[in-house]
């Protein structure tokens, strides 16, 4: 007895699928050092989440100068400490 093969593809596939790196828009902000965001990091200095330990933690990274990079790498593994943490906070 042969069985007939089964079409698993969508028989109402989206008419307009919309990838969000390719949109206008990015899906996510980007900020410094990302090749589409801005090497400028006056840009976080006016960034606020309402979240005082998380705005610190970003003005800490604005504060670093652009030509420093092990200052940079230190700030922002210590904003991402941070913003782990705060997550980890929100599992509770």
């Amino acid at each position: 007895m042969s069985e007939t093969p089964v079409d698993h593809t969508d028989p109402n596939p989206p008419t307009d699928p919309v990838d969000p790196a390719q949109a206008g828009e990015p899906a996510v902000p980007v900020g410094p050092g990302h090749p589409s965001g801005s090497d400028d990091n006056a840009d976080l200095s006016s960034v606020t989440t309402g979240d005082i330990v998380i705005d610190a933690a970003l003005q800490d990274l604005a504060a670093v100068e652009g030509t420093d990079l092990d200052g940079q790498i230190e700030a922002a593994e210590a904003l991402q400490r941070t913003l782990q943490g705060r997550l980890a906070d929100l599992g509770e």
